[in-house]
């Protein structure tokens, strides 16, 4: 019998352990799904094209002007093109033109805010809830982070999820800081809930 007991055991054993393999194979073939999916996105997403070596001279002279390096200067340039081509009823134009408004309100805010020595850890933090006080902010950044899009949807979400991306690099780059490090060397973020943004990097600034 205490064979039969022991043979019983290792079977019950062998099968949970079968269950948390199949579990863990699960979540890897979902993250791995994910991953794919973002790949395409961004595949589809992204435009390649060729410059004469003086135009991207040129271009970059621009940027560097701007305060932008050139990638991010030559989406300005495309997204500038639909506002002003675009109806004034088209949902895409305004987006845009939201976003627009709202990238350039945080840039302003960091910089006052910067100027009067508010400068800290966990300055996009501050910025962001210090201006999302005022309605029209609001208002815009709504329009900029969902596009027409149904609030929860996923489409929301990755519009969203941009927009904030953008407003915490625009942010660090207005006042000259940089991504924090914790002991092992990691870019340091943090979490907040009940806020328009829910993860942010830390900062600080060149001594």
């Amino acid at each position: 019998m205490g064979k039969v007991e022991k043979i019983t055991k290792n079977a019950k054993a062998k099968a949970v352990t079968a269950a948390d393999a199949g579990s863990a194979n699960d979540a890897t073939d979902r993250v791995a799904r994910r991953a794919k999916r973002l790949e395409k996105l961004a595949k589809a997403s992204t435009v390649t094209f060729t410059m004469e070596p003086a135009v991207r001279q040129f271009m970059d002279k621009q940027a560097k002007a701007a305060g932008m390096n050139l990638t991010h200067y030559m989406q300005q340039l495309v997204e500038t093109h639909v506002i002003q081509e675009a109806p004034a009823d088209d949902a895409l134009g305004q987006r845009l033109a939201a976003k627009r408004k709202v990238i350039s309100d945080v840039v302003a805010r960091a910089k006052a805010m910067d100027a009067a020595g508010k400068f800290e850890d966990h300055f996009i933090l501050n910025v962001v809830q210090d201006i999302a006080k005022e309605d029209d902010f609001a208002a815009q950044y709504e329009l900029a982070s969902t596009g027409g899009a149904q609030a929860g949807s996923r489409a929301a979400t990755r519009a969203r999820v941009s927009l904030n991306q953008q407003i915490g690099r625009v942010i660090k780059k207005a006042v000259g800081a940089r991504s924090k490090r914790n002991e092992s060397g990691k870019i340091a973020r943090a979490q907040v809930q009940d806020a328009l943004i829910s993860t942010y990097t830390l900062l600080d600034k060149p001594d």
